[in-house]
């Protein structure tokens, strides 16, 4: 038997994941102008905390879809969405500097391999795994109805 939580007690790992994030941004704010900009790292980060909201909001457009179908469609239109913004991340990382000489040999992505380690590696090798699972469900005109992307 599935009960309701009241609104407070209701998904805490969630909510706290939204705090955490407010947080974060809260330390970011610029009250200082000599604030530094987001670096590889940051990005990694964003792009495995934004790849696992892309996950949560499969799992619930598929639990919705069937018994509301029209808020499954919102929430599907909402996963492909984040997946764009997903995909920009990964671009944005590979355009900021490297942190390190090894990192830098390893800087581009290359799908036809494996970047050499963390976190070119780790930050490739997730989206590839999410590209490949969100492409299964969506067409490449869904994915891609526009582009923000530089040509280097």
């Amino acid at each position: 038997m599935h009960t309701t939580a009241a609104h407070g007690d209701a998904h805490p790992y969630l909510r706290a994941a939204s705090a955490g994030v407010r947080h974060h941004t809260r330390a970011l704010t610029p009250s200082d102008t000599r604030q530094p900009p987001a670096d590889r790292l940051h990005l990694d980060v964003l792009h495995a905390h934004l790849t696992v909201l892309l996950q949560l909001l499969d799992r619930l457009a598929e639990t919705t879809r069937p018994p509301h179908p029209a808020a499954g469609r919102h929430l599907t239109a909402a996963h492909t969405r984040l997946w764009q913004a997903i995909s920009e991340v990964h671009s944005a990382f590979h355009l900021l500097p490297a942190n390190s000489t090894e990192e830098a040999e390893a800087g581009t992505c290359h799908p036809e391999r494996l970047p050499e380690g963390p976190p070119v590696l780790t930050i490739c090798q997730r989206h590839l795994t999410a590209g490949h699972i969100i492409r299964r469900k969506t067409t490449p005109t869904d994915l891609r109805p526009h582009t923000t992307a530089c040509v280097r």
